[in-house]
C-alpha cells in the first residue's frame, strides 16, 4: 500500500499542471441585428409571446393532434436520428474512457526438460509466472480532453439533429392531414360547381330540343361543365398524394392512411394571432442553429487534438511480475518497475501541422456554417411570417370578391329568364364564380399551409436545453 500512495501522488501532480493545447472555445455572438422584433410580424396575424411547443394544439383539433404524437412515435427519421444519437453517445463514452487507466495481467506456465548442470542428465522442471502491468496517459498537453470535448460536443449536435427531424415530422405530418382536409373541402366545392353547371347545361339542352335555345348556348355550357369536371381528377390525386405522406410519416404503407384524414373536410386553421416571440428567442430554440454552433464547438476542439499530437506523449507505467518453480511459491521473489513513459514522433512533425492546418480550416467553415444557419433561420422567419399575412389579406379579398361573384350570377339568371340579357351573361357570370370559389378554397388550404410554415420556421416543438 504504501508503494501505491508515492505513485499516485505523482500522477495527480502532473496531471493538475497539465494544460490543453489549441484555442478555447468561446461560443460566437448571434448575428447583429437579429435580436429584435421580426420585421414581418407586426402586424395583427402576430404577437410577441413566446411560441409554444407543442404548437400544433393551436389549431384546437383532436384528430390533428393525435396524428402528430403517433408521427413523433412511429416514424422512421425520427428512429434513424435517435439511432444516431445513440452511436454518437457511445463514442463520448469511447472518448471518456481513454482517462482511465489501462490494465494487463499475464500467466504462464510450463515445463522444461534441460541438463542437468552437474549430472549432465536431462531432467523436467516447472515454472510459473504472473505478472501486472498497469499505464495512464497523463494527457500533459489535453490530447484526450479536447477529444473529449470534440466527443461531447458531438454528441450535443446529434440531439438537436434529432430535435431537427423531430420538428419536421410534426410540421410535415400536420401539413399532410391539411392538404389531405383542403384537398377536400376543394373537391367539395368543384362538386358544388359542377352541379350548378349540370343544371344549366340540361336546361340549354331542354330550350335547344324545343326550338327556343341554340347550339352555341349549349356547346358554351357544355365547356364550362367539362373545364369544372377536368379539375376534379388533380385535386383527387392531390388528395391521395397527402394521405400517402402522411401514412408513411406515421411509420405505415400508403394504403393504411388513417381515416380520420380522409373523412376530414376542412383544412384545420389556428383562429387566433399566431406567437411569434423576437429574433434572440427564435436563434436560441432553433435546433439547427444549436447544432450548427455544437458542431462549431467540436470542430473547435479537434484543433487542439491535432496541435496535441505535435507534443510528446507522457505515460506513467508501472509492472510488478513474479516467476517460481511452483505455484505456492509465486510471490516469494518479485520484481517490480515505476516510470515514465515518453513518446515523441519527431519524423512526422511536418504531417502533425498539416493536420493541425486542416483542423483549423475546418473550424473555420463550421464558423461560417454557424453564421449562416442563424441568417438562414431568420430569413425563413421573415418569409414565413410576410407569406401568411399576405395570404390572410388575399383570403379576405377571394371572400369578398366569391360573395359578390355569387350575386351577380343570380342576378344574371334572373335577367336571362326575364329576356333582358344573353346566356352569354350567365356563362361568364357563372365561371367567374366558379373561378372565385375555387381560389377561395386554394387560399384556404394555402391559409393552413403557411400557419405551418410559421411554426416549423419559429422551431416551435422541444424547449431550448439548460444552457443552450
Amino acid at each position: 500500500m504504501t508503494r501505491v500512495r508515492p505513485w499516485a501522488a505523482a500522477v495527480s501532480a502532473l496531471t493538475l499542471t497539465a494544460c490543453a493545447v489549441g484555442p478555447n472555445y468561446d461560443r460566437p455572438e448571434a448575428v447583429p441585428g437579429g435580436q429584435g422584433a421580426f420585421v414581418a410580424g407586426g402586424g395583427p396575424a402576430f404577437v410577441a409571446d413566446q411560441p409554444p411547443g407543442d404548437w400544433w394544439r393551436l389549431f384546437d383539433d383532436r384528430a390533428l393532434d393525435g396524428l402528430v404524437e403517433e408521427a413523433l412515435a412511429a416514424n422512421k427519421d425520427i428512429a434513424v436520428a435517435a439511432a444516431n444519437l445513440a452511436q454518437v453517445r457511445a463514442q463520448l463514452g469511447e472518448a471518456r474512457a481513454a482517462r482511465l487507466p489501462s490494465t494487463e495481467v499475464s500467466a504462464s506456465g510450463g515445463r522444461v526438460r534441460q541438463p542437468d548442470p552437474t549430472t549432465g542428465r536431462l531432467r523436467d522442471s516447472d515454472s510459473v509466472a504472473v505478472g501486472f502491468d498497469l499505464s495512464y496517459d497523463l494527457d500533459f498537453f489535453g490530447r484526450t480532453t479536447r477529444a473529449i470535448q470534440a466527443a461531447r460536443a458531438d454528441a450535443d449536435a446529434a440531439q438537436a439533429a434529432l430535435d431537427v427531424v423531430r420538428i419536421a415530422v410534426a410540421s410535415e405530418t400536420a401539413r399532410a392531414y391539411a392538404d389531405a382536409c383542403a384537398a377536400n373541402a376543394q373537391i367539395a366545392v368543384a362538386r358544388r360547381t359542377l352541379d350548378v353547371q349540370q343544371q344549366t347545361f340540361d336546361l340549354t339542352q331542354r330550350q335547344l330540343d324545343a326550338g327556343a335555345g341554340t347550339r352555341l348556348d349549349t356547346s358554351r355550357a357544355a365547356a364550362l361543365l367539362e373545364t369544372t369536371r377536368a379539375s376534379l381528377p388533380t385535386l383527387e390525386a392531390g388528395r391521395d398524394g397527402a394521405l400517402f405522406r402522411l401514412a408513411v410519416l406515421l411509420g405505415k404503407p400508403p394504403a393504411q392512411a388513417p381515416d380520420v384524414a380522409k373523412a376530414c373536410a376542412v383544412a384545420p386553421q389556428v383562429a387566433v394571432a399566431i406567437p411569434t416571440g423576437d429574433g434572440a428567442a427564435l436563434l436560441k430554440r432553433r435546433p439547427d442553429v444549436r447544432q450548427a454552433e455544437r458542431a462549431l464547438a467540436a470542430a473547435t476542439a479537434r484543433v487542439g487534438v491535432a496541435t496535441a499530437s505535435l507534443y510528446p506523449s507522457i505515460r506513467l507505467g508501472g509492472s510488478i511480475s513474479s516467476s517460481a518453480a511452483k505455484l505456492g511459491d509465486l510471490g516469494d521473489d518479485y520484481q517490480f518497475s515505476v516510470g515514465p513513459l515518453i513518446s515523441w514522433t519527431f519524423p512526422n512533425i511536418v504531417a502533425g501541422r498539416a493536420r493541425v492546418k486542416q483542423a483549423g480550416a475546418a473550424a473555420e467553415a463550421a464558423l461560417a456554417s454557424f453564421e449562416q444557419t442563424n441568417l438562414t433561420a431568420l430569413q425563413e422567419t421573415e418569409t414565413a411570417l410576410s407569406a401568411y399575412a399576405r395570404e390572410l389579406d388575399r383570403r379576405a379579398a377571394l371572400t369578398r370578391a366569391a360573395a359578390q361573384s355569387a350575386d351577380a350570377a343570380r342576378l344574371a339568371r334572373i335577367r336571362y329568364d326575364a329576356g333582358a340579357d344573353s346566356f352569354l351573361s350567365v356563362l361568364d357570370a357563372e365561371r367567374t364564380r366558379a373561378d372565385l370559389d375555387a381560389q377561395l378554397a386554394a387560399s384556404q388550404a394555402q391559409v393552413a399551409t403557411n400557419q405551418i410554415a410559421v411554426f416549423k420556421a419559429l422551431g416551435g416543438g422541444w424547449p431550448t436545453p439548460p444552457g443552450g
